[in-house]
């Protein structure tokens, strides 16, 4: 079952989403953090921090869950 993480804009991008989801601790290691672990966003490979995502999204992250985006 995917965890929902509520956002209360049009979109966020997916390094603050890391931190939204408590996936990562600060801001700054979502570069890291994306350099060493595999995210899929709607079934498709993600390495960018700044890629967008909206509400319905669906981000997974092995080892650590599924998550949907929710406005």
């Amino acid at each position: 079952m995917s965890k929902e993480i509520q956002i209360s804009t049009d979109y966020i991008t997916l390094g603050q989403f890391l931190k939204l989801a408590d996936v990562i601790s600060t801001g700054g290691m979502a570069k890291w953090f994306l350099s060493e672990h595999e995210i899929f966003v709607n079934g498709e490979f993600e390495n960018r921090r700044g890629k967008k995502l909206v509400p319905n999204d669906i981000v997974e992250i092995p080892e650590f869950g599924s998550f949907i985006i929710k406005s």
